[in-house]
């Protein structure tokens, strides 16, 4: 079982101190990734905060999960467990988490969010925004149609951005849950003044959510110094770990107090293997009371080689380096005239484009062999470490040409 830093299946992942470079990237990390990009070869992949691209050392890493189901059959849980204690340790480092087992393992960031809602035993008051992402945002809408939850939404303003003051009058007329993305999917808005935000909801006695799936890898996360309650996340974007491998936070504060939620299952007993059954159940210690039933074990290896990639090169270099290319594609895009928002440090990962047409602009550039992808009436290019200038260019040259037509 190889789960550590140094004798991960990841290939010699050195990269030096200094700032990232595209000559460093190529002599260093693009090989890592030879086999994505020996496929996508002829395409410019511009939607790397909608699905990340993988290491090649990802495919060993499923291979070797599988393979202890092979060779060990139900003995193979011993492996499983301690990939599964290794992907929370990871996450724990990445997410700013006091200890590992405050990150719970789920399938979905949805999975998570209904975790928490489930913990109230009657209908809480949750305040959220009108620019939480679906998976989050249909799961509170049909719990408040069906009456297990009061929903409050906050809007954006005429520019799509949202206001902390906004946020702050929504939880002075009553919350109990506050739902709020750290980094907005749509426009890549990072929430202004979320500390105070947790802060004003803390003083409440309201409990505070925070999706973090466009921030944990972006830029440093500190979910212990923002004090947040719980946080919802996964791998599927920027931690190249594909869909599956998600998570719910916990802070220690519910953990010491055994809070405990209607979503429970099997793996939450204090020891699932004994199959003992007293009523009512004992549940483990900790973050493992929030397990469920039978874990999804190879996201958990799927998701390895991506995490140990982002921990390996560093997450501020990697946000340095994205923040640079975001300015290079922004200032390529307006010199065509086509107005973008991105590389500045109230922004995320990507870069947006707000235009009425937004959808028929990303299928005209994909076909033209350019990835993008749009959410509304906002175009979103997301350059990654692998991107090159000669690939913004090719990108902004042709969004210049479909915007003058």
């Amino acid at each position: 079982m190889t789960t550590d830093m140094a004798s991960a299946s990841t290939p010699a992942m050195e990269f030096g101190a200094g700032p990232l470079t595209e000559t460093l990237v190529r002599q260093r990390v693009a090989p890592l990734f030879s086999r994505v990009l020996t496929a996508q070869r002829g395409r410019i992949y511009l939607a790397n905060h909608s699905l990340g691209r993988p290491l090649d050392a990802m495919a060993d890493d499923i291979r070797e999960g599988s393979s202890a189901w092979y060779a060990r059959m139900g003995d193979a849980w011993d492996d499983w467990a301690a990939e599964m204690a290794a992907f929370r340790s990871r996450l724990a480092a990445l997410a700013g988490a006091p200890r590992a087992d405050c990150i719970v393992p789920k399938t979905s960031a949805g999975q998570g969010l209904r975790a928490v809602l489930n913990t109230y035993e009657s209908p809480p008051r949750v305040v959220a925004t009108r620019g939480e992402f679906d998976s989050l945002d249909v799961i509170l809408r049909e719990y408040a149609r069906r009456g297990r939850i009061s929903l409050t939404f906050v809007e954006s303003d005429a520019e799509g951005l949202f206001a902390a003051q906004d946020m702050l009058r929504a939880i002075e007329s009553g919350a109990d849950l506050v739902v709020v993305s750290q980094v907005m999917f749509q426009t890549g808005q990072v929430m202004p003044e979320l500390p105070r935000i947790v802060a004003a909801a803390h003083a409440r006695s309201a409990r505070v959510l925070v999706d973090v799936y466009h921030s944990l890898g972006v830029f440093p996360v500190d979910l212990a110094a923002l004090d947040a309650d719980f946080a919802v996340g996964g791998s599927y974007k920027y931690l190249r770990g594909g869909p599956g491998a998600c998570f719910l936070y916990v802070a220690p504060r519910h953990l010491d107090t055994r809070l405990g939620t209607l979503d429970t299952g099997w793996f939450a007993k204090e020891a699932p293997f004994s199959y003992a059954r007293p009523d009512p159940p004992r549940y483990a210690a900790g973050g493992d009371a929030w397990l469920e039933s039978t874990p999804a074990v190879l996201p958990l290896y799927q998701a390895r080689a991506g995490q140990q990639f982002t921990q390996a090169v560093g997450v501020e270099r990697l946000r340095a380096y994205s923040l640079d290319l975001q300015r290079r594609l922004v200032s390529l895009l307006a010199e065509r005239g086509v107005a973008a928002h991105g590389g500045t440090l109230d922004r995320g990962a990507f870069v947006a484009v707000r235009d009425g047409a937004a959808p028929a602009l990303a299928a005209k550039l994909k076909a033209r062999g350019i990835v993008t992808d749009a959410r509304g009436e906002w175009l979103r290019l997301c350059p990654d470490v692998l991107t090159t200038e000669a690939e913004m260019l090719a990108a902004a040259t042709a969004l210049g040409e479909i915007v003058r037509r």
